[in-house]
């Protein structure tokens, strides 16, 4: 992605805030504010979603649910795109929730489809190393 240099007036608190998550993570101040304008950005074209951390970074979620756009998205291709199918597989879920992922997904494609190529590589080997308590104990079927 290009960028473009600017220059901003930020609130005395903002910049203390951006500064704690800076030293917090590791990551410097640009990275940080940066990450966090486009969040803000992403939030207002698609009101109705949110961002959280995780084991493998912040990912764009369904406000008010546990449901990582990536994950809901894998599910709508594998029910063929099917939008019937969509609402029956995520009953609970209101038509705005459906739509707002779905618009996330039409306005930031690669976001999503990164993650999903992501979490198909990943091996059983790989989440047994990671999180060696979910293997079976030895002599255990």
């Amino acid at each position: 992605m290009a960028t473009v240099q600017k220059s901003i007036r930020l609130p005395e608190e903002a910049v203390q805030e951006i500064e704690a998550l800076a030293s917090g993570t590791g990551r410097d101040f640009s990275g940080i504010a940066r990450d966090l304008i486009l969040e803000a950005v992403k939030m207002r074209r698609c009101p109705g979603i949110t961002f959280a951390d995780g084991p493998t970074g912040r990912r764009a979620r369904i406000a008010g649910t546990g449901i990582d756009i990536w994950e809901f998205i894998a599910t709508f291709k594998g029910l063929g795109e099917n939008y019937d199918k969509l609402k029956e597989t995520y009953h609970w879920l209101s038509d705005q929730q459906i739509r707002s992922a779905l618009s996330y997904y039409a306005l930031y494609p690669d976001d999503i489809e990164e993650r999903i190529a992501r979490n198909e590589d990943i091996t059983q080997a790989q989440v047994i190393k990671r999180f060696p308590f979910l293997s079976k104990p030895a002599g255990k079927k």
